[in-house]
Formats: structure tokens, C-alpha cells, sequence
């Protein structure tokens, strides 16, 4: 099962054999040294699952953990503790502050692919969970961007717009994303008209999401409209 991993260690040795093992097991791996790294990296990137060291300097996994988990589009995230730790209470420890597995050195990498493949597979579920919902709600949520524009139109005008409190800087996937979903598509719908995966459109919404300070489709409708955001589709 392919993926995109984010793997966070701190020995450069184990961190290069980790993401080779990985990469030749068919993921896609991205790389950080420190904590630091690893969280710009999952912000820009949005990966799929992060495997990461307890034992760094300044920044310990376990306070990794907890940045990620305060991140709206992270706090879901598989992530997996590769630790010299490996004392029940430092399991414990690790189950506790929510990771979704916890691995001890030395380890087989098998074992690491099998623990991923399996997280991977938990979260594909629970996505198409998600989107089997979704489209369960597609005709409210048409009906409520239908509201939405009709409260925002004015007498004999469009849209009634008051000017970007921030500039957003959108790439052009982002924007043909937003005005999709500004039309009341669906993710696989997006997904099928862009002719791109829907995890990739789900990247897209969460980047929106973050850019836009919004928690909802709903949300992101009315921010784009307020401030024409859009392109004119729909």
C-alpha cells in the first residue's frame, strides 16, 4: 500500500536506512532531523503518517506529538514512536500521549512496514466512511451554499463583497479546488473532474481550511463569497 510518510529521527545513520527500507517497501518518504523540521514538514507536505524518535534535543517526541495533535489538519494523524525506549512505562508513556504504535529499537523493518500498512488501511476506512457521509449530505450542503449565496446577494447587485482581511496566496490547484467546492461539489466528485486522488483533494480543503481560518465547508463557502474569492464559477 503506497503512502506518503513523514520519518523525524535525529541519528542520521538510522534515519537513511529507515526511509530507504521504507521507499524501497513502495512509500514515499520525506525526511527531518528535529522536531522542528518535522512539523513544517507536515504542514506543508500532509502526509499520511509520521513516524518519529521519543530521545531528540530541544523538541522530544513527545512534545512533537502534542504540536501535531493542536494542528486541525494533523490531530488525526497516524503517528508512530521509533524509540531506544522500550520499557513498558515508556510505552505507557507513548500510548498515552497518543501515538497509534510504538516500536522499540533495534526493530525489524518489516515489523515497521506491517504497523504502517496497518494504520494506512485503518485510515483509508475511516475516510471512505467519511465520504460515503458526504455524499449522504450532498443535497443539504448544496442547499446550504444555496442559502448562503441568496443571504449574500443584494437587491439588484452579485454578491455583496467587503475586501480580503489577508492576502491569500492560493496555487492554482488550490483555486480550482475552492471554486468546486464553492459549486457544492464533493471531494470525489472534485477529484474526478481535477483527475487527481481524493486524499490529494482532501490536502487541498485542509490547506483551504488553514489559509482561510475556517472549520467547514460551509464556512469556506461563505468566506469565498464574502470576499470573491472565487472565479466566477457556479
Amino acid at each position: 500500500m503506497a503512502g506518503q510518510l513523514l520519518l523525524v529521527d535525529d541519528e542520521p545513520g538510522l534515519r537513511e536506512a529507515v526511509q530507504a527500507y521504507l521507499e524501497d517497501s513502495g512509500f514515499a518518504v520525506d525526511v527531518a532531523s528535529n522536531a522542528r523540521e518535522g512539523l513544517e514538514l507536515a504542514r506543508q507536505k500532509l502526509p499520511d503518517l509520521v513516524i518519529t524518535d521519543i530521545m531528540m534535543p530541544q523538541v522530544d517526541g513527545y512534545q512533537f506529538l502534542k504540536q501535531l495533535r493542536e494542528e486541525p489538519q494533523l490531530k488525526t494523524l497516524p503517528v508512530v514512536f521509533l524509540t531506544a525506549r522500550g520499557m513498558t512505562a515508556d510505552r505507557i508513556q507513548g500510548y498515552n500521549a497518543g501515538c497509534d504504535a510504538y516500536l522499540s529499537k533495534p526493530f525489524d523493518p518489516d515489523e515497521l512496514v506491517a504497523i504502517v500498512n496497518n494504520l494506512l488501511e485503518k485510515q483509508n476506512a475511516l475516510r471512505a466512511s467519511v465520504e460515503d457521509d458526504e455524499s449522504h449530505n450532498i443535497a443539504d450542503l448544496a442547499r446550504q451554499i444555496a442559502d448562503i449565496k441568496a443571504m449574500l446577494t443584494r437587491q439588484g447587485g452579485g454578491i455583496a463583497q467587503s475586501p480580503t482581511p489577508i492576502k491569500l496566496d492560493l496555487t492554482p490547484r488550490e483555486q480550482s479546488v475552492l471554486d468546486l467546492v464553492v459549486d457544492g461539489l464533493m471531494n470525489k466528485e472534485i477529484a474526478r473532474r481535477l483527475e487527481t486522488s481524493v486524499r490529494n483533494v482532501e490536502k487541498y480543503v485542509s490547506r483551504l481550511f488553514v489559509k482561510t481560518g475556517t472549520n467547514s465547508r460551509t464556512e469556506l463557502v461563505r468566506y469565498a463569497l464574502e470576499h470573491g474569492l472565487t472565479r466566477g464559477s457556479g
